[in-house]
């Protein structure tokens, strides 16, 4: 093993250290849980136990006496990884290190991005509703068939999968040499210049705000009672039982969110603008725009991996209708908002804390 030296860090906040034993502990308990499950046979939210919306989980696919310990397994050796990537800057032997960084990305992508679908988008979409309209009593659901044990196992293997990638990314940057803050090394490298993100960055921006742009415009055109790609029975059918109205509040979150996709690329996105009283001239903090571009990016991903892999969605939509076809520009609408996000960090992240490279 290899021991890696740096100069010592100027001040500064040494948060990325953190995701390791955060990781640990997160996915350590989890898996005690998950492990009482396997042995009690209750508590596993996924699959064929998930009577609300299982159907667009891929877990569906995997039997629940096997997925049980399974998910156990993964869990802890998971907590096992990231314990190991919480020790000093030690680089491992080159098989070693892709061994573990390969497994930790792997569980992490399964975490925040298989186990999550469609189900957490929604709840994003439709949380301001569901906060504001719940005194009046307005949308008319049962909270609790929404915020019931399998929303939350999703948001937790979420939290866990996002914890874990943060821990694999500082781990990588601290055994390779380069600062654990920003990740940079002795030499640059031209495509994560701030001149060269601004460039794909819009590009990437603009995709990203089209595609939700397209899947609106059906949703609002059944809203305004147009059957835009269906047929007028199956409008009025959408009326009767209320989906209308549901696709109309995740056609005006995909609106407002394609707005805010396009401030990643604009003057707006980084000073507020003049109408913000009290904000006004003031600079966006860069994590108020990473963080939730971040969230929704991850989100769509998941999103779409569950509805495309259900032979209901192909059977509804018609896949390459009006109906559908923007919904199978979903992965590329998580990938692009992910690439302009980070493009965004990439022009406003400045000079670092810790190493003062920048």
């Amino acid at each position: 093993m290899t021991t890696i030296t740096s100069s010592p860090p100027r001040s500064g906040s040494r948060w990325p250290d953190r995701f390791a034993p955060l990781a640990a502990g997160w996915l350590g308990l989890w898996g005690v849980l998950a492990l009482v499950g396997t042995l009690t046979g209750a508590g596993y939210p996924f699959g064929a136990n998930d009577t609300h919306g299982g159907d667009v989980n891929l877990l569906r696919l995997v039997p629940v006496d096997l997925a049980t310990p399974l998910f156990a397994g993964v869990l802890l050796t998971a907590a096992v990884a990231a314990l190991a990537m919480s020790r000093p800057a030690v680089r491992p032997p080159g098989p070693l290190r892709a061994l573990l960084a390969g497994y930790g990305w792997a569980v992490a992508f399964l975490l925040a991005v298989v186990v999550p679908d469609v189900r957490v988008l929604i709840v994003l979409g439709y949380l301001p509703i569901l906060i504001v309209g719940a005194p009046f009593g307005w949308p008319p659901v049962e909270y609790s068939d929404v915020f019931n044990w399998a929303l939350f196992g999703r948001f937790a293997a979420l939290a866990g999968g996002l914890l874990l990638a943060g821990a694999v990314f500082a781990w990588q940057r601290r055994t390779a040499g380069a600062c654990v803050g920003c990740g940079r090394g002795d030499t640059d490298q031209g495509w994560n210049t701030p001149a060269a993100a601004a460039r794909w960055g819009r590009w990437a921006a603009g995709i990203a705000a089209a595609i939700p742009l397209a899947y609106a415009s059906t949703r609002f055109a059944w809203a305004a009672g147009i059957p835009l790609g269906i047929s007028r029975e199956f409008l009025t059918e959408m009326q009767d039982n209320g989906m209308v109205w549901a696709g109309f509040g995740l056609a005006a979150f995909a609106t407002v969110g394609a707005i805010l996709t396009l401030g990643l690329v604009q003057r707006w996105g980084e000073r507020f603008p003049r109408w913000m009283v009290g904000l006004a001239g003031r600079r966006v903090p860069v994590l108020l725009a990473v963080a939730p571009a971040t969230l929704v990016a991850i989100a769509v991903t998941a999103a779409s991996l569950g509805l495309l892999s259900n032979p209901k969605f192909w059977e509804l939509t018609g896949g390459t209708s009006l109906t559908g076809a923007p919904m199978l520009l979903w992965p590329v609408w998580g990938v692009a908002l992910g690439a302009a996000t980070y493009a965004y960090h990439l022009r406003r992240r400045g000079a670092c804390r810790l190493c003062g490279r920048g």
